[in-house]
């Protein structure tokens, strides 16, 4: 009887361990020893959906189901949304991290404030503005991102299972290095503005630095998106068994270009 208890004790923690640690080299995220690479060109697993409204957003997504479940948080009071997210990267070929949508079609204007509570937390964390035609893990896509060290991203998938493209900045008073290194006085990102618009296939980044009015970052992207399309936020630690946090705050998101504020 006392190894059946705790045989029956131990089956939850022990089988969410050996899931959480049973993480393939290819997702593991780089280190001085370690490259991250593409993942496997067949390896995808569904996403999981809850079409559950959260603030202004119709439903969430775990997009590719990370091994370690997302989850978010909405505070009316703030208009503050609290995103808790694994995954190993939104990149490659396909991602993993969690995403709050709203199904909309036309033009699209979406900003939001974005920090990072845990100053520690991997340089390469991604908190995003994303539009995105499906919420299949290797979806057609366009978004800009927030890294944890600060450089700041337009990037887009333009076909499924296609590999990322992008363009970079680094923002500081010596200039970014190469590989996303920062320099300890680096002018960080981190609770600056963010935008995207979609006007059309065209997506163009925006930003505001220093509190002043969002500005073109930048050309555009080009990317067609069918009807209708999901429009977001979302945010992906880079570890893929560890989660991490990302707040948006004074989020807007209207059916319109030109409405970035």
């Amino acid at each position: 009887m006392h190894n059946l208890l705790t045989l029956i004790l131990c089956t939850v923690p022990c089988l969410l361990l050996a899931q959480s640690t049973n993480v393939p080299a290819w997702a593991q995220p780089g280190s001085a020893t370690h490259v991250q690479v593409a993942p496997p060109a067949d390896f995808h697993r569904p996403s999981k959906n809850f079409d559950t409204p959260i603030g202004i957003f119709d439903g969430q997504s775990d997009i590719g189901s990370a091994v370690v479940p997302g989850s978010a948080g909405y505070d009316p009071g703030t208009k503050r949304y609290t995103l808790n997210s694994a995954g190993y990267n939104i990149w490659y070929m396909r991602d993993e991290f969690r995403y709050l949508w709203k199904k909309m079609s036309g033009d699209v204007s979406l900003a939001a404030d974005i920090t990072f509570p845990d100053p520690n937390g991997y340089g390469d964390r991604k908190a995003v503005l994303m539009i995105r035609q499906d919420l299949d893990d290797d979806s057609k896509e366009a978004f800009v991102a927030l890294h944890g060290e600060g450089m700041i991203q337009l990037a887009q998938r333009p076909e499924k299972n296609v590999r990322i493209k992008d363009m970079e900045y680094r923002i500081g008073s010596r200039g970014g290095l190469p590989g996303g290194k920062t320099p300890d006085d680096l002018v960080i990102a981190r609770a600056k503005r963010l935008g995207i618009e979609k006007h059309g296939d065209a997506f163009t980044l925006f930003v505001s630095l220093a509190g002043e009015p969002m500005h073109q970052f930048g050309p555009p992207i080009h990317l067609h998106l069918d009807k209708p399309f999901y429009v977001g936020i979302g945010f992906c630690s880079h570890l893929p068994d560890k989660s991490d946090t990302a707040v948006f705050s004074d989020v807007a998101l209207e059916n319109s270009a030109g409405k970035l504020r």
